[in-house]
């Protein structure tokens, strides 16, 4: 079904692998077109309630845009790349399709991960890293800016002024630094690093999956909201999931004072 990726769903866990290893998984357009067929797939797929995405091997999760074939189209055409149209026609859909699944979405990174690699690490909702991976903002080695989102996820996460240090040098920022900055949710050895991952999915596969989406959907409107539009959001949202099965399991568990059992619905 895919060429790029790897895709596997079992027991509610979606696992998504970029998997170009030989050229660090960067970016092509191949690669960027799998990526959002299959987070659409698992927005889909009511037996998918978690989904991890993460990159083949063990040296990069993305090591960003795959510049050789952006050359050799670029050159095929006759002219210089057209890179405002290649970000709208195929980065944007796959950094939205991220943003908009009403599921959470946990980043492996398990290596590199280089400008839109980096992007699409931001992108997730849990970012788990190895203490030896790294981010960098490389675009600007290139004569480029950052794109993908970084300029919106970066200021939001770690503050404007440690924002433009980053993307103005492309410094690397390890796992150790990166949690402690905020860019990451946790950084641990990479021998831990699939356990932290599993420890983390197993959580969201039994949690009340419709819950949880709205919450995101409503945490990601208050990035540009006001308190009145998201007083609203929080309870028509509220009154929606009043009306949904996990939500009769979970009261009537605390009630009974017994674990409650989440399907997804």
């Amino acid at each position: 079904m895919y060429d790029l990726i790897t895709y596997e769903l079992q027991a509610g866990v979606c696992r998504i692998t970029l998997n170009r290893p030989q050229v660090y998984n960067a970016l092509s357009q191949g690669l960027i077109r799998d990526i959002t067929a299959a987070i659409e797939a698992a927005g889909a797929d009511e037996s998918a309630r978690v989904v991890v995405l993460t990159g083949a091997g063990d040296k990069a999760f993305c090591s960003g845009a795959d510049l050789k074939e952006g050359f050799a189209n670029a050159t095929a055409a006759g002219g210089s790349m057209q890179l405002g149209d290649t970000l709208r026609s195929g980065y944007h859909p796959m950094i939205k399709a991220i943003r908009n699944l009403p599921k959470p979405v946990i980043g492996r990174i398990n290596g590199v991960a280089a400008g839109a690699g980096c992007s699409l690490a931001l992108a997730c909702d849990v970012v788990i890293c190895a203490d030896d991976a790294y981010f960098s903002q490389i675009f600007v080695n290139i004569g480029l800016m950052p794109d993908a989102g970084s300029t919106f996820f970066l200021p939001r996460l770690i503050g404007p002024q440690k924002a433009f240090e980053l993307c103005s040098t492309g410094r690397r920022v390890y796992g150790p630094e990166a949690a402690q900055l905020g860019l990451v949710s946790r950084s641990v050895p990479a021998t831990e690093l699939d356990q932290a991952v599993d420890d983390v999915v197993g959580y969201y596969a039994t949690a009340p999956t419709k819950a949880i989406g709205a919450m995101k959907n409503v945490l990601n409107q208050s990035l540009y909201s006001d308190l009145d539009h998201q007083l609203e959001q929080e309870a028509d949202n509220q009154d929606a999931l009043g009306r949904s099965q996990d939500a009769a399991e979970g009261i009537g568990a605390f009630l009974m004072k017994r674990k409650a059992n989440f399907s997804g619905k």
